[in-house]
């Protein structure tokens, strides 16, 4: 059985293979360990490895994780946001990588006005149009980053997405294409740089990072199986 700490080292070898591969500097691609329902000290024990970004699925799982890890974690909140929960969470990450609409935006909003500093957010994008997840629609996404994108106290960085499951990585490739086109478009009509694609997990970050990803939510290949 590896460690937590080997298997961090996997990931960081495997996530500098596929920049290689692609032409990208590994710097350009942060690992945010997803580390919902694993406790604080495995988030600890990856934090000694050397990583430093981890996603919660949870606001309050998330409250609860802050208190007992080191300052210099850096937290984003990858999962859905339930609007009565941003205050928990705006100000407290670095990224809300899952918001759906203007409505949640507009209470993140809210929450950050006290901290001074804009929240940063993603749009999550249901670019597969599964029925069964939440995100916005493919065509749904200009008005909605025109709207958002007009809110004061929230920054929309870029966008994310999460293709259907499958035991092929490839099959995610249109998926993530599909994102990037988007977002270099909203960038054109926006007239400013969108600069975060978060896409890809443990079993296809390889090929999320070929379609240009700069955020890739890893949580099994670090923490093993949830229990």
């Amino acid at each position: 059985m590896t460690t937590i700490a080997e298997r961090w080292q996997a990931v960081r070898t495997r996530v500098a293979a596929a920049c290689e591969r692609a032409g990208r500097s590994v710097d350009d691609v942060t690992i945010v360990a997803v580390s919902k329902t694993h406790p604080a000290a495995s988030v600890r024990e990856a934090a000694a490895a050397g990583a430093t970004d981890f996603g919660e699925n949870y606001a309050q799982e998330l409250a609860t994780k802050r208190a007992e890890c080191p300052e210099a974690v850096r937290w984003h909140f990858i999962g859905r946001l339930q609007r009565n929960k941003a205050k928990l969470v705006a100000g407290q990450v670095v990224l809300v990588h899952a918001v759906d609409g203007v409505e949640l935006a507009t209470e993140l909003a809210k929450r950050a006005a006290s901290s001074g500093t804009p929240q940063p957010i993603l749009l999550a994008i249901n670019a597969a149009g599964e029925a069964t997840k939440g995100g916005i629609a493919l065509e749904g996404a200009p008005a909605v980053a025109r709207a958002i994108a007009s809110i004061a106290n929230v920054r929309l960085d870029g966008l994310m997405t999460m293709p259907p499951p499958t035991d092929d990585p490839e099959a995610s490739r249109p998926y993530f294409e599909a994102l990037r086109a988007l977002r270099d478009r909203l960038a054109d009509e926006l007239g400013r740089a969108l600069p975060v694609l978060s896409m890809g997990m443990s079993d296809d970050y390889e090929i999320a990072i070929a379609c240009g990803a700069t955020h890739v939510r890893i949580g099994t290949a670090i923490f093993g199986r949830r229990t």
